[in-house]
């Protein structure tokens, strides 16, 4: 019976890896891979890891994501540890993730110090096989609640061994599937990405239907999705991923290899596909398990921008995920050649980020999370409210038994926690600015990396805060929960946004005598990549702030259109009419408040006048309505269409 499992297994994966093995070359020397199986020989393999960012910015905003800027490049991981030692942070990684290594029994924090060395952000999950069931009992209880399309059932390649052409047309479509809500979800709510999805999957059910479409037809699909350079991404992806000899079709099953063959596959989405359709122990870490893994670990840092911090949830993730896979597997049945596939990755990736989008959000609601007991954040909160008499004593016992840190061992990577704010009216903390001459004063209070708590601190700790109640509570009251959820809210740190860039744009609306409007397509790069907009102009920040100077840049800018020569004279064009302003425009993107003045202009010309544009990236159009515009430039065709009405 084992027998035949293990040559069905076999069978299985050979299939499913049929076109990717001949393309997956895989890095083993800047990986540390974290084996689950306890008696398997250890291979020590981790990834210093992409993230994508969880900013929730306005539409058609073309915000580089991180996966998305560096999707093809190599991160360096850098060096924390002690004397300089090189790959310090895979030194870290080894001693905090390992199954073999030591299993964290130290207390929460006891607040305000949050004393601690680096073995306090091992996760307890890693050591508890029953928090892991929990969460994914929880995840199959609520997977459904939102009907999101795109979530099905794994595929198990050994019901379709025996079959590998029919088993290699369900993972094709079924890895295309994932890839495109993977893409779309990027800085999109589900609740808008889920329409799209339907219907992008009615127009391209199969990859090979995508990539044989016409480039525009794909762009007015995204229409009002926001971030188009997403689509044209997945169109030139989907051509190239069909016409390569080895893929097929078939997205590759390795995360190296589908972040190094599929433009804009960084490693996130390369890990949703990889655990979701294939079933290998790949870690899937956005903006939502970033927060969550940061309140599990309780490490107090900056998940966006502080790499090493980033490096070390990612690192935490790999080891989680691994866990998960070999939960599931016997060890008499399985060696340690075989690699060890099933739904469980999948599954735990989803319920992390579930759990982060619906439960563990930027104000958690933690009263109903499944993993709070694992939770360093909760366990904090919950010390300091026994402390404060809101929870009884026994909900905390023993925590003031553990043993103080070593000095030279304190966690270098939790920003101090007399910086972190109060949670603000937003629901997230923010660093508070610290002068020149109070960041020198801490300095000499504290050690140049130990940035968890002052020195001073460090010794003038008392076991516990000596408040108390008239009488003991039996039971967490309400604003002990309250005082948890506050505390929870500190994690993760997030830094002053930066004030939003104003800028201002003249939009050229250029009407011919037959009716038919100008139009300019943008770079394939960057904002609104590969949209039609009307000629437009930035308006440099210097430039003369009056209505009658841009009316003469206006008129400069369309006359230069039609004819390039122009422009260095500074004349205008002698068929050019202006008929006027039309009105200006507000529209926000995450980085930019832009505000479009709209002008229309008319030239008289003969049938065949000017049909010939001097620039291959403008033409003529009979239908702007159908054109694909960002959103932001269609509402300045509405007022356009207005002023043809009156």
């Amino acid at each position: 019976m084992r027998r035949s499992l293990r040559q069905a297994q076999q069978r299985a994966t050979d299939a499913s890896n049929a076109s990717s093995n001949e393309i997956d070359e895989i890095d083993e020397s800047k990986v540390l891979t974290l084996s689950h199986n306890p008696k398997a020989p250890r291979k020590r393999l981790a990834r210093a890891p992409e993230t994508r960012s969880d900013v929730s910015p306005s539409e058609d905003d073309d915000y580089q994501s991180p996966e998305r800027e560096t999707s093809n490049k190599k991160r360096k991981i850098t060096s924390r540890g002690k004397n300089g030692q090189k790959n310090g942070n895979l030194q870290i990684f080894q001693r905090l993730f390992s199954v073999d290594g030591v299993v964290s029994d130290i207390p929460p924090c006891q607040l305000p110090q949050r004393i601690h060395n680096i073995d306090y952000h091992r996760p307890l999950l890693l050591d508890s096989r029953e928090g892991r069931d929990k969460l994914l009992e929880w995840f199959d209880s609520v997977s459904s609640h939102r009907s999101m399309p795109w979530r099905k059932p794994w595929i198990d390649p050994r019901i379709d061994a025996d079959n590998p052409g029919l088993l290699r047309e369900k993972l094709e479509r079924r890895a295309y599937e994932v890839w495109i809500s993977e893409i779309m979800l990027q800085q999109t709510r589900v609740a808008v990405v889920i329409d799209y999805w339907n219907r992008w999957m009615e127009k391209w059910p199969i990859i090979h239907e995508l990539a044989a479409a016409d480039g525009d037809d794909v762009l007015a699909a995204w229409r009002g999705l926001g971030y188009y350079s997403r689509a044209t991404r997945i169109h030139n992806a989907a051509k190239l991923v069909c016409e390569d000899s080895a893929m097929k079709g078939l997205l590759p099953s390795s995360v190296d290899t589908l972040v190094a063959k599929v433009p804009g596959v960084g490693r996130y989405t390369a890990g949703a596909i990889s655990a979701i359709v294939f079933g290998k122990a790949a870690p899937m870490v956005d903006g939502n398990v970033l927060r969550v893994l940061s309140r599990q670990l309780g490490l107090l840092g900056d998940v966006k921008t502080d790499k090493s911090v980033i490096d070390i949830l990612w690192a935490a993730a790999d080891s989680l995920v691994k866990a998960v896979a070999g939960d599931s597997f016997d060890e008499e049945i399985y060696s340690a050649a075989e690699e060890q596939i099933s739904d469980r990755p999948g599954r735990w990736g989803q319920a992390l980020m579930e759990l982060g989008s619906t439960i563990c959000t930027p104000k958690p609601d933690c009263e109903a999370c499944p993993i709070s007991t694992s939770c360093r954040a909760y366990g904090e909160g919950l010390r300091f409210a026994s402390t404060r008499g809101l929870a009884p004593p026994d909900l905390h016992a023993g925590l003031n038994h553990g043993k103080s840190p070593d000095i030279e061992d304190l966690c270098s990577f939790c920003k101090p926690f007399e910086e972190v704010a109060q949670p603000g009216d937003d629901g997230d903390p923010e660093i508070i600015p610290v002068s020149k001459k109070n960041a020198a004063s801490r300095s000499k209070a504290r050690p140049r990396m130990q940035r968890q708590a002052t020195l001073s601190a460090f010794f003038t700790q008392s076991s516990e805060s000596k408040e108390t109640t008239n009488s003991i509570p039996t039971e967490l009251a309400p604003a002990g929960l309250s005082a948890i959820v506050d505390h929870a809210r500190k994690f993760p740190v997030k830094v002053v946004k930066k004030a939003v860039k104003e800028q201002e744009t003249l939009v050229c609306a250029i009407r011919r005598s037959d009716g038919r409007y100008m139009i300019h397509r943008r770079p394939q790069k960057g904002l609104l990549a590969g949209l039609w907009e009307f000629p437009s102009w930035i308006v440099p920040e210097d430039y003369e702030n009056t209505t009658i100077a841009y009316k003469r840049a206006a008129e400069l800018h369309a006359s230069a259109a039609l004819d390039p020569t122009l422009k260095s004279k500074s004349l205008t064009h002698p068929k050019l009419k202006y008929v006027g302003k039309l009105g200006s425009v507000p529209w926000l993107f995450s980085h930019l408040k832009l505000t479009m003045h709209v002008f229309l202009f008319e030239i008289k010309c003969s049938k065949n006048e000017f049909d010939a544009l001097p620039s291959p990236d403008d033409r003529w159009s009979d239908s702007v309505e159908s054109e694909s515009m960002g959103t932001g430039m269609r509402k300045c065709w509405d007022l356009v269409r207005e002023a043809n009405c009156d």
